[in-house]
């Protein structure tokens, strides 16, 4: 395993912990979770895109956003939409952001059927490096258990590895 694989866990039964460090520094990091520009380029697994994608990054602020399978070769995935919604609770500037993830639709409205999960994301100087440590609250050990087997893990590498990639090309 390289020293900046994913390492991730479950605590008590309803929190996903998920660590990795990246090659760049903490400002840099951060500020690919805070501007559109940035996000659109890598968040998703690979194949998807973000055709859409618009944050208001402050505490009660909207960070809205579409994800799009481009990729013919995920079969019945192609071509699919997924809306999130992320609603902020804490910011604080390089070190934490704290906001509950939703699945939406178009117009923003929130997919009760599915559920949220209150994600916190602690940025950590690693000696110019950066740790980023991601803890995801959801509200029953089977709602964790329904994204786990949804494939989610593997989708978070993926992303993860994306954002390493966009980090090499901006640093």
């Amino acid at each position: 395993m390289s020293n900046n694989a994913m390492v991730s866990r479950v605590e008590g039964d309803r929190v996903l912990v998920l660590e990795r460090v990246f090659d760049a520094p903490r400002e840099l990091v951060f500020k690919m979770f805070k501007e559109a520009e940035h996000l659109k380029r890598w968040w998703g697994p690979r194949g998807w895109e973000v055709p859409v994608c618009t944050v208001d990054f402050r505490p009660g602020g909207v960070w809205h956003y579409c994800m799009k399978c481009e990729d013919p070769n995920q079969g019945q995935f192609y071509g699919m939409e997924s809306w999130g919604k992320g609603v902020y609770k804490e910011i604080v500037e390089g070190e934490k952001i704290v906001y509950v993830d939703y699945f939406s639709d178009a117009e923003g409205g929130t997919n009760e059927a599915l559920p949220s999960t209150e994600v916190t994301m602690e940025f950590i100087d690693a000696g110019g490096k950066t740790k980023l440590v991601s803890s995801s609250l959801y509200a029953s050990a089977e709602a964790l258990k329904t994204v786990m087997d949804m494939g989610m893990l593997q989708g978070i590498t993926e992303t993860w590895d994306r954002l390493e990639e966009r980090l090499n090309a901006v640093k």
